[in-house]
């Protein structure tokens, strides 16, 4: 994966992180919450996160101290 395409895809991972971010709201705010989607939308967006700081951790060199 060049610099380009790690650039391109962490930020499809943060717009997917915001859609989980305003359905979980929505969830938590609804009558009738379905803790199970709840807690299924909380584990994807960590996953997305731990995604985005592997990614991020690409795009910085390696210096040899």
């Amino acid at each position: 994966m060049d610099e380009a395409e790690i650039i391109r895809r962490i930020g499809e991972l943060r717009q997917e992180h915001r859609d989980l971010d305003a359905a979980i709201d929505a969830l938590v705010f609804a009558p009738a919450t379905d803790q199970m989607q709840l807690a299924r939308l909380k584990k994807r967006k960590l996953r997305l996160k731990d995604e985005v700081a592997a990614l991020e951790g690409m795009l910085i060199p390696d210096i040899i101290a």
